[in-house]
């Protein structure tokens, strides 16, 4: 009924699942097509910081909190209260990345990523103003491979799946190849393909800076690329964006909308590597999503973050999502799940790794924290496998153009990952 419904007005193209919120537990997503429990590495598209039905929203307190919340839908960019201060409070205490102390809330990752633009563009565009260049400085140099969003401004960055882009309005902006890890090699030949690669990558870099110069306002990077495959780059690669932006009057943008908010086993994916950007997206597991903005943003007086009606919408970041997300944050913070997410990370990646060696079609096994895919040789088998999956009650996601990705909440144990892995196991066995 649920699903006849939905289809009468809206394309369903996903598996036939309906979440019974009730039964669901953990990270056990129950189906009420079926009847069947699915280990859920799914997530949500990896939006679930914790699984289903945690105690802690059992609590009568915290229903009366969220049901006050879920009564009206306050406009916070111009109407504040409580719950809003508590929620960047929160926010700055458990995840605040100093100094990256300007905040921007907003409904939607792309909108994340199109503020984070706005923002480099009034940043440059003013800089050139005030040197007698005119109103140039408008240009964001991105990678292949990478998704940043559907909106106006990230179609012109997301260069992943061309159903998601062609034949819609785009700028012709500066994209250069992409110098991530090939996972697929030997471990003795990695470093020197990925350091040629990334050479290759400098060269275009400065090839655009050269011919575009005062145009260039922005480099934007995903730090751990998600749906482009889980393409991950080394951090010198990331430090060596940092000198270039410096040195070019250019700012750095990490979008972490996907691969941030603890999920790396760090609160941010760029803390592994020792570098941060000037602006900085995210949402997703924080339910909230919006910018941070660090001090390089105020080389200019009359920034986008200073000035009224420059960056702004009529909501300002959903209110419910925010005393939900301050309620999520305080049990990421009380339950230590960032580290969880390092430690059952780890112990994940081995699994994948003893899965690789057992089965040959699978192999590149890869991930950080959380954050984790493999890769299958053709998108035929990839979709083989994913179904395969689905059958035996694991829940996964596809990301690139072969692979299959993992994006559990940040409360998985080793127990559900062993379960899981013994699920494709089966599969594994099954298909020889």
């Amino acid at each position: 009924m649920v699903l006849d419904t939905i289809e009468q007005h809206v394309l369903l193209d996903g598996f036939k699942v309906v979440v019974d919120l009730d039964k669901s537990r953990g990270s056990y997503l129950h189906n009420a097509v079926d009847g069947r429990r699915l280990i859920d590495l799914y997530g949500f598209f990896g939006s679930m910081p914790v699984g289903f039905n945690h105690p802690h929203f059992d609590e009568p307190a915290v229903r009366r909190d969220l049901l006050r919340a879920a009564k009206v839908k306050i406009a916070n960019s111009d109407v504040y209260s409580e719950g809003y201060a508590e929620f960047v409070a929160t926010f700055e205490r458990v995840m605040g990345l100093p100094p990256l102390e300007r905040y921007l809330f907003i409904e939607g990752g792309a909108m994340a990523v199109e503020n984070c633009l706005k923002a480099a563009m009034d940043w440059k565009v003013r800089k050139n103003m005030a040197a007698g260049r005119g109103e140039r400085g408008t240009q964001i140099l991105h990678f292949r491979h990478a998704f940043h969003g559907r909106s106006g401004y990230t179609m012109s960055l997301t260069n992943t799946d061309p159903r998601k882009t062609d034949l819609f309005a785009k700028f012709d902006w500066p994209r250069v190849s992409c110098p991530h890890i090939d996972f697929a090699l030997p471990e003795s030949k990695r470093e020197a393909d990925v350091i040629e690669r990334e050479q290759k990558a400098e060269r275009e870099l400065y090839d655009f800076i050269d011919q575009r110069n005062i145009d260039i306002c922005a480099i934007i990077i995903e730090p751990i690329q998600g749906e482009g495959g889980d393409n991950h780059f080394r951090g010198e690669w990331l430090r060596k964006l940092r000198k270039i932006c410096d040195e070019n009057d250019i700012l750095l943008i990490f979008d972490e909308v996907q691969c941030g908010m603890g999920v790396t086993g760090r609160n941010w994916c760029c803390e592994h590597f020792d570098v941060l950007p000037d602006l900085m997206s995210f949402g997703k597991k924080a339910q909230v999503c919006g910018v941070m903005a660090g001090p390089r943003i105020d080389e200019v007086k009359d920034n986008a973050f200073r000035l009224p009606s420059r960056l702004n919408s009529t909501w300002g970041g959903n209110f419910t999502d925010m005393v939900r997300s301050t309620h999520f944050l305080s049990i990421i913070e009380q339950e230590h799940l960032v580290e969880n997410a390092g430690k059952v990370g780890a112990y994940f990646l081995d699994q994948l790794r003893d899965l690789q060696r057992e089965e040959q079609l699978i192999s590149a096994a890869r991930g950080r924290g959380l954050f984790l895919a493999f890769d299958l040789p053709d998108a035929k088998t990839r979709e083989e496998f994913w179904h395969g999956f689905f059958d035996l009650g694991v829940l996964t996601l596809r990301s690139g153009e072969n692979s299959i990705r993992f994006r559990p909440a940040l409360d998985i144990t080793a127990e559900v990952i062993d379960e899981a892995v013994e699920l494709m196991r089966k599969f594994c066995r099954k298909r020889k």
